[in-house]
């Protein structure tokens, strides 16, 4: 199940995403097959020695953060702020500062800015009704019957249940006859060479860093305590900011100890045994990644509204969370407001992307009303 939650709606988050970005086909197959096998190769080794699920892969919130960002930069430049962003957190896991690093950035702060980016994709659900309305239909409710519904929702994930009613809907009103489906292949990753400017860096890398230590670690790391589990907090961070540099030389987002994954491998089973759990999904991944050729050309033959709808829905949860973790503390919602209307507005400001700027601003607000007292 954790399995075919990853390759369902990430997957099509990284399609989507590419397709914004104006990626190359064998651009975004490179990035799922550095994802993909580079981080089930992780999940298999951290989830053998430490005896614990633990699910490494990449980061949703920065996937979706490089949407933006590729309008305006290029793909070089977006690789060379990956490295960066890898050897900051090395260094932060190296020397312990993640704990208060995550102290002194209000969650609330975070996660509106991790809001501004992901609601631009969540309205692709609404525009959907009006460019493709019986697929919209068919879509929304496939996905929403196993949301309303836990025990259908604990077989059949809701974004699958989607992803199924919209091909079914493609493929009845003839939408794809005469398009050639990809042969199955093996992927030809690609080594990039990486360009480093200061707006790319000034842009990227602290919400890059941002989102994988406060939006995806913490809540991994949560859901394994929640488990029962000790992880190693450090030695992960230290895994994700090398392992983003070995995903990044090949177009993946920074790698990250997952939360719904996680989630998923710790539902059932003894406790001493759920690491096996993560060594085959780790498997899994490998295989997945190896033929990305073929899952990214499929991906990409279909409609253009029917990939950014089912990247909305499969947003939609991450999207609820981070509105509801954002403005749930009244000291932080003022912040937090300006932290999502910044972000969301996509103005840069000396060439450094509103992602920062939402958190910057969003930020100092904070701190202004601490200082006030209100």
């Amino acid at each position: 199940m954790a399995w075919l939650f990853a390759i369902s709606g990430p997957v099509v988050i990284i399609l989507a995403v590419g397709r914004q970005g104006g990626l190359r086909p064998e651009d975004i197959s490179s990035w799922v097959f550095a994802a993909f096998v580079f981080g089930g190769v992780l999940t298999m080794i951290f989830s053998y020695i430490f005896r614990q699920p633990i699910a490494i892969m990449w980061t949703i919130p920065g996937a979706v953060l490089i949407g933006g960002a590729l309008q305006h930069l290029s793909f070089a430049e977006v690789i060379g702020a990956y490295l960066v962003c890898g050897v900051f957190m090395t260094f932060l896991g190296v020397t312990g500062l993640v704990a208060k690093i995550m102290a002194a950035i209000p969650m609330p702060i975070v996660m509106a800015m991790v809001a501004g980016v992901f609601l631009p994709f969540g309205l692709n659900i609404i525009t959907a009704f009006e460019e493709a309305t019986m697929m919209a239909v068919a879509m929304v409710a496939a996905f929403a019957i196993p949301t309303a519904i836990p025990s259908i929702g604990r077989v059949l994930p809701p974004v699958l249940c989607a992803l199924a009613a919209g091909t079914a809907s493609i493929i009845y009103s003839g939408q794809m006859s005469g398009v050639e489906i990809p042969s199955l292949a093996i992927a030809e990753p690609i080594l990039y060479t990486p360009v480093f400017t200061l707006r790319a860096l000034g842009e990227l890398v602290i919400p890059l860093a941002v989102t994988v230590i406060a939006a995806q670690n913490a809540q991994g790391f949560v859901i394994l305590r929640q488990a029962g589990f000790e992880p190693p907090e450090n030695d992960l961070t230290v895994t994700c900011g090398l392992g983003s540099l070995l995903f990044g030389i090949f177009g993946s987002v920074p790698t990250c100890v997952t939360g719904p994954a996680n989630a998923i491998l710790n539902t059932s089973g003894a406790k001493e045994r759920r690491y096996m759990a993560g060594v085959i999904f780790g498997l899994l991944a490998i295989m997945f990644g190896i033929f990305s050729p073929f899952t990214t050309g499929l991906g990409l033959v279909l409609p253009a509204v029917f990939i950014n709808l089912l990247g909305g829905l499969a947003m939609l949860g991450v999207l609820q969370g981070a509105f509801t973790t954002a403005f749930d503390n009244p000291a932080h919602a003022l912040g937090a407001l300006v932290s999502f209307l910044v972000t969301l507005s996509g103005v840069a400001i000396l060439n450094v992307g509103a992602p920062f700027w939402g958190l910057a601003f969003g930020y100092a607000v904070t701190l202004l009303l601490r200082r006030r007292g209100a």
